[in-house]
């Protein structure tokens, strides 16, 4: 009897997983075969799943969003290389940035002790201003960066991105420092290391997971930033996730350009997130098991 409830109960959790990967795989998968289709065949009164079966595929919309097709400014994409690079090169430097300056100021909570500010009020202060809504620092960044001429430009979006995922940085690494042995930097000290040779030289290297994670984590929030990418930008610094919001032009949305962008969109921290997954799960496991 117990053993008829078992199988049961494990038949009936496999029926929620299914269902739970299908309801999230499903959009995932209509916006690849969107992404595929002719203005036609996303038209069609009656929608098409089965490519090669019930509609023809076609790299027509990625041809069309990078100016090569009879779309190009039409649906405002043209220029998604210039986009991507703009996108790229501001999650990508923000986040670099972003790790040197975090790694240095949580290795320095985790093996110095200040007197006016316990380290746990410190970090906690580092995170408290992850809290604040991003809304309170539009208006003074797009006031600051328009008195100095700098508006629209992706060094802008890259000082804020690097200070928006910094306090996150900061906390991550702090964490990932308290962890590490610190009798292993004790003893090259002790060999003659200074305290800027154990931290470049030992630390630094058994915190590669970490770092790795930290990187990704911030890389992707400043991928997929949109409020300053939409205030601080105008033209020439604009980026995917704001051209992609704003993909309507005066024939309507054109759905297949929109899934097309929304893959050049997804692919970047996937590529990245598959290179580096051992490194993730190292980093995101150290210190679950004492």
């Amino acid at each position: 009897m117990s053993l008829s409830i078992g199988r049961g109960t494990k038949i009936l959790s496999y029926i929620v997983l299914i269902a739970w990967a299908f309801f999230t795989l499903f959009p995932l998968y209509w916006t690849i075969i969107t992404s595929v289709k002719t203005q036609s065949a996303v038209s069609a009164p009656n929608p098409t799943f089965i490519p090669w079966v019930q509609f023809e595929p076609t790299l027509q919309p990625f041809r069309d969003i990078f100016g090569e097709g009879e779309g190009y400014g039409v649906s405002g994409m043209g220029d998604v290389a210039r986009l991507f690079r703009n996108s790229f090169s501001a999650a990508f430097f923000s986040a670099l940035f972003a790790v040197v300056l975090g790694a240095m100021a949580a290795y320095a909570l985790s093996r110095f002790r200040y007197r006016r500010w316990r380290n746990n009020d410190i970090a906690f202060w580092f995170i408290s201003q992850r809290m604040m809504p991003p809304i309170a620092l539009v208006v003074p960044y797009f006031l600051l960066f328009g008195r100095v001429g700098l508006l629209d430009s992706v060094p802008v979006l890259i000082a804020v991105y690097t200070a928006m995922n910094l306090p996150l940085v900061i906390w991550l690494l702090r964490d990932y420092f308290q962890d590490l042995p610190i009798e292993i930097e004790e003893a090259s000290m002790v060999d003659g290391t200074s305290r800027y040779g154990a931290f470049f030289r030992v630390a630094l290297p058994l915190a590669v997971p970490g770092l790795v994670v930290a990187f990704l984590f911030a890389f992707v929030f400043a991928w997929n930033e949109f409020l300053f990418g939409l205030t601080l930008t105008i033209d020439q610094a604009k980026t995917l996730p704001v051209q992609l919001a704003g993909n309507v032009t005066l024939r309507g949305p054109r759905y297949w350009d929109i899934a097309a962008q929304g893959l050049v969109v997804m692919l970047p921290p996937l590529i990245i997130a598959l290179l580096v997954g051992r490194y993730i799960v190292r980093g995101l496991t150290l210190g679950a098991v004492k």
